[in-house]
């Protein structure tokens, strides 16, 4: 019996799942994270095991083939876009508090971190981990590597990182936005930086490296300034 062959484009075509599956885990987790009931700090431990396993198995590929070529302008703009995140609040007391940025849609600025997170190191280091290491490595392999070729083409693994298409620029944007609650606004200015950071350097390693630092500074941010309602 002959052997049915698939098309050149169809069989080559890598699965998407290594660009997805870590952000879709951690989303579904931030959904479902308070219904488990698992005491401190071992649900922290389990999330960032279980993150980091998907990100080191399912994944693996992408993030090992991660390179960083512009380091120093990379912690420049990863710097500057925390100056971005943090400014608004800063110059203008009472600012997030308007109706734009806390209704029944985009939430309030309340912090998620529970009282007893803010005097236990152990928690507050898995936080840090979780929002300078893990994040920044799941969310830019989806919003800035694979969801923008995506939109280009269906035949997304062909479209070379960075390229620019008005669509997937403006949506990614928007999208990333959304996903930023009450720092809406914040968050559509940082996508669109990361964004064009991407279009310009075409280094998706680089991007991880900007969005770490932007993250970590902002956790020395709020630990220094005790305003804990920047990390939802």
């Amino acid at each position: 019996m002959p052997v049915t062959e698939l098309p050149e484009s169809t069989a080559a075509r890598p699965s998407a799942l290594p660009w997805i599956a870590p952000f879709a885990v951690f989303m579904v987790w931030m959904a479902v994270w308070p219904f488990i009931e698992l005491a401190q700090p071992w649900e922290e431990v389990l999330r960032l095991g279980v993150l980091a396993l998907v990100l080191l198995t399912v994944s693996r590929r992408v993030v090992f083939s991660l390179r960083v070529s512009h380091f120093v302008p990379s912690v420049l703009l990863g710097l500057a876009v925390f100056a971005l995140w943090v400014l608004p609040e800063q110059l203008w007391p009472g600012y997030r508090s308007h109706w734009l940025f806390q209704n029944a849609i985009t939430g309030e600025t309340v912090s998620t971190i529970p009282d007893a997170w803010l005097s236990d190191p152990t928690m507050l280091a898995l936080r840090i981990t979780r929002a300078a290491l893990l994040v920044p490595l799941l969310e830019e392999i989806f919003w800035r590597g694979f969801l923008p070729r995506w939109v280009v083409s269906n035949d997304w693994s062909r479209v070379p990182m960075g390229t620019y298409n008005t669509l997937a620029f403006v949506g990614t944007a928007l999208l990333f936005a959304s996903e930023h609650g009450p720092y809406w606004d914040v968050g559509l200015m940082c996508g669109i930086v990361y964004n064009w950071y991407m279009a310009k350097t075409r280094s998706l390693g680089d991007l991880v490296l900007v969005h770490a630092v932007t993250n970590g500074a902002l956790s020395v941010f709020v630990l220094m300034t005790r305003q804990y309602a920047f990390w939802m």
